[in-house]
């Protein structure tokens, strides 16, 4: 097992949207969250990551185990797409960008800076960032978002690829991946005063 969560509860600008979440990822295992928008799927994830507390439960995973990505892409502008991974590869350990830049299409690219990509192109090159941090569960916020068809695929091809060398996913996504995952509806699981994501999207990272 590479993450639990026991008996959650989690808050957006101190109130609370969801309670009593309860699932585990064991490795190779993908799990979508459904629910409606507002539901509180961004703060579970962020809470899940370890960027907020949670107002009650349980998360059990390794220190450091699990890579986040949100709706910004969380580049440097003036970067190039190589420069890009490059930085983040030195912060988790100096992985090989190599298979990064091949997974998303971006050796083209390689040398363009992040301020002249397009919106699809930035976020490829913001998912790639996950193949560097070398962590094993990956939390994913509408992943897909200013992807293109051949994009989405290439995505769903990554995380097969992720799923098969032992790592988990868990991703919030109103579309359908092609790959196998478990499903978590949590519309039965809003709490009673909850009021969604609406409160303080401004404070999404765009990884952790």
């Amino acid at each position: 097992m590479v993450l639990s969560v026991t008996d959650l509860a989690v808050a957006r600008g101190g109130l609370p949207v969801l309670e009593r979440v309860s699932f585990a990822l064991l490795p190779g295992e993908a799990l979508v969250l459904r629910g409606p928008n507002g539901i509180g799927k961004t703060t579970l994830l962020r809470t899940v990551a370890g960027l907020q507390p949670p107002l009650a439960g349980r998360i059990d995973t390794a220190e450091g185990a699990v890579a986040y990505g949100a709706h910004a892409d969380g580049l440097k502008a003036v970067l190039s797409v190589e420069e890009n991974l490059r930085f983040w590869a030195a912060i988790h350990g100096g992985a090989d960008i190599g298979p990064a830049l091949a997974a998303y299409d971006l050796n083209a690219l390689r040398q363009r800076s992040a301020q002249n990509l397009s919106a699809g192109q930035k976020r490829r090159l913001g998912l790639a960032r996950l193949l560097v941090t070398g962590r094993p569960v990956w939390a994913l916020d509408e992943p897909t978002v200013s992807l293109d068809t051949a994009s989405v695929a290439l995505f769903a091809e990554a995380v097969r690829a992720h799923l098969a060398a032992g790592g988990a996913a868990l991703i919030a996504t109103h579309v359908d991946l092609g790959f196998p995952a478990r499903e978590l509806d949590l519309a039965p699981m809003r709490a009673a005063a909850g009021t969604g994501d609406a409160f303080g999207a401004d404070f999404d990272e765009a990884f952790g």
